[in-house]
């Protein structure tokens, strides 16, 4: 054994065996702040999880989110058990090493198709639940996951020979040594996601020119707009930077996945909870003059109400928006009420297609996928 790492340590120049001992001693201490980064995250938005996403009936959107946020929790923790107890010393071997490498990339490509899924739904939404989107976005899905399998499979065998040059070295863990086409892993999937953001892009520029014209407010179809937009291209910005530290060009450390799978894991739960936050508890008004005051109701009411109060109160014109739980209304039915003041009509409006988004894709009341579909042009109201 003695002799092998001798042997071993003579074809490693001093400076490579630094690097590679630099190469796994980062790795061990990042793992942890992925750990800490997301566990941070969870405990900051234990709160809206419980009161915007607990109470909703078992659905595809529910199960989706619960997926992912704790998945991801659990992929952390994987990341940092495994690096941990690999570097102790005689625990690791050549063909563990091999094994782990790819275990590791398949339990991280999951939590990231599993986004993707969802990213495919809002862009299916925003387009209308438009089936040749659907299609296409399906067929370039499945084409990403087929090129991440196929150079998985190609970089597997090659990850034998690597590792085995230099696992005889007394390093804490698994060399950190990058071969054959492991840069282009993840290049399919970054692909796909710049696919998708150029679909959020267009469709956003589209509708910032319509309220440009319209000279309208927000409203929750630009809410779904601006967090496509910015989580879209979030995600592929992490994308592009792992496959840089994995590029030797580039000298940037290999840092592990367990930042990539955080970050993942807290963007895609913060975009849900953004969303359902905003569908739950905020009144949303077309108006031309400040509000004084707003009152809602509490998410778990039969009907959340937005009112306002202001001295101008016939030039305002505002319209705020009723959220209410139960069946949505027809497009002929709509509900009014007024407040003290004059000038302020709350109306209920049932103009969204909820069959069409409802047929298509298995989703509870209250989704994105609801009232994205085919937003109204002057107020939108749906069932919570």
């Amino acid at each position: 054994m003695g002799q092998n790492v001798s042997s071993t340590m003579l074809a490693v120049t001093e400076g490579q065996y630094a690097n590679l001992v630099r190469g796994n001693l980062i790795p061990l201490h990042i793992c942890l702040a992925g750990l800490t980064w997301i566990l941070y995250d969870y405990f900051q938005t234990l709160e809206s999880e419980i009161r915007f996403i607990w109470p909703q009936k078992w659905s595809f959107s529910k199960f989706m989110f619960i997926w992912i946020r704790y998945y991801s929790i659990a992929l952390l923790m994987f990341d940092v058990v495994q690096i941990h107890v690999f570097a102790r010393p005689g625990i690791t071997t050549n063909n563990l090493c091999v094994a782990m490498d790819t275990i590791i990339r398949v339990v991280g490509a999951v939590s990231l198709w599993s986004v993707e899924i969802i990213l495919q739904l809002r862009v299916y939404a925003i387009y209308g639940c438009s089936k040749r989107i659907a299609i296409l976005n399906a067929i370039l899905f499945a084409g990403s996951i087929a090129g991440f399998m196929w150079i998985l499979i190609f970089n597997h065998s090659r990850r034998a020979g690597a590792i085995a040059a230099v696992i005889r070295l007394p390093l804490p863990g698994c060399p950190s040594v990058h071969s054959g086409i492991e840069w282009a892993q993840w290049v399919p999937a970054t692909i796909y996601e710049g696919i998708l953001f150029c679909f959020a892009l267009f469709k956003t520029f589209q509708s910032a020119t319509d309220v440009w014209r319209r000279k309208s407010g927000p409203s929750l179809y630009s809410l779904l707009l601006r967090d496509n937009l910015i989580y879209f291209f979030g995600i592929a910005i992490l994308l592009v930077f792992n496959n840089l530290m994995v590029v030797n060009v580039t000298h940037i450390p290999w840092f592990s996945y367990g930042p990539f799978h955080a970050a993942i894991g807290i963007t895609t739960t913060r975009m849900l909870l953004n969303l359902r936050e905003a569908t739950a508890s905020t009144v949303i008004a077309k108006m031309d003059g400040p509000v004084t005051s707003t009152h809602w109701g509490t998410p778990n009411s039969g009907t959340l109400i937005g009112t306002a109060s202001n001295r101008h109160d016939q030039s305002l014109g505002l319209e705020p928006m009723a959220f209410r739980r139960g069946q949505a209304q027809t497009d002929t039915e709509t509900e009014t009420e007024t407040e003290t003041s004059p000038g302020y009509g709350l109306t209920s409006f049932g103009d969204v297609d909820r069959r069409r988004a409802l047929a298509d894709l298995e989703v509870d009341t209250g989704s994105v996928i609801e009232f994205a579909a085919s937003p109204p042009k002057r107020g939108l109201g749906f069932a919570v």
